[in-house]
């Protein structure tokens, strides 16, 4: 078996793509990444060319995110008979490996015990429009390199072991935490002004035609029009974010491991979502890797 393929779904965010092409395709080869084009994009497929393009259509309909994240986890389910590990999430999220660590992801889950869900710790990276004027041209780390902790991006992305990940891939039906301490979740939907605007237009476009509210159209409700607020106050409010000295993420990852119980009945595990007022610059060592 090879050692690990990654997973995701795109619609037009080639901004992303491009960032996740960059980072899974230099790590473990576009022959081992499968982007599912949803709405079979030209631009998608072209920027993708080289790995497992999964074309499907892009037709409004209710439910869209139920039935992603069930194509997904078939997807998944199907991928382990063939690979040790498999890293799925949404386009604006990528699993990095802590250079302090040494090594890079692919090294990691080389050595990384099979069988098991890993769950690396959630970080938004967000840009500081105050002091971060430079726009991203190339790596996003560097000319951003601040980070807000973010549990609900704490996902159960990395998967060995069968089990079921719940819509939004926040949940996976698995009775064990594994949190590695090199291992972290870079959420990227706010690491540029520019991109974040022109993202939510098309988000917004993409609700504004499928029929129904936004609880019969099961998608997150941050994609509808309703709920975006104004921009430019978004970004400002990182400001006021206390800045905490240093890096360590030892008391984000206990309170996970000590708050991780059942999710009710349903089968998934969770652990407690705070929200956290705090920002960290990154170490230097992180500009570059994505």
């Amino acid at each position: 078996m090879q050692t690990a393929a990654a997973v995701t779904m795109v619609r037009d965010d080639a901004f992303f793509l491009k960032a996740w092409l960059a980072h899974y395709g230099g790590l473990f080869g576009r022959e081992n990444c499968y982007v599912i084009n949803h709405g079979r994009g030209v631009e998608v497929a072209a920027l993708a060319e080289g790995c497992n393009v999964i074309g499907i259509p892009g037709d409004p309909h209710k439910n869209f995110d139920v039935k992603r994240w069930q194509l997904l986890n078939n997807l998944v389910g199907g991928l382990r008979k063939y690979f040790t590990h498999v890293v799925v999430g949404d386009v604006d999220e990528l699993v990095v490996c802590d250079p302090e660590a040494g090594g890079t992801l692919l090294d990691f889950l080389k050595d990384a015990p099979k069988g098991r869900i890993l769950t690396p710790l959630g970080l938004e990276v967000i840009h500081r429009i105050d002091i971060e004027p430079d726009p991203v041209t190339g790596p996003i780390l560097g000319p951003r390199m601040h980070v807000r902790p973010a549990p609900w991006y704490s996902k159960p992305c990395i998967t060995s072991a069968p089990a079921k990940l719940s819509r939004g891939g926040h949940y996976a039906q698995y009775d064990k935490l594994h949190a590695p301490d090199r291992l972290y979740l870079l959420h990227l939907k706010f690491c540029d002004f520019d991109n974040y605007a022109a993202a939510m237009d098309r988000r917004n476009a993409v609700t504004a035609e499928v029929p129904g509210d936004q609880k019969g159209a099961s998608i997150g409700g941050h994609w509808f029009a309703a709920n975006r607020g104004e921009d430019r106050a978004v970004f400002e409010a990182f400001e006021t974010l206390e800045m905490v000295e240093g890096f360590d993420m030892t008391p984000l990852r206990r309170r996970m491991r000590r708050s991780f119980k059942p999710r009710g009945d349903t089968g998934f595990y969770e652990f407690d979502h705070p929200r956290y007022k705090t920002q960290y610059r990154l170490p230097d060592r992180f500009a570059g890797l994505v």
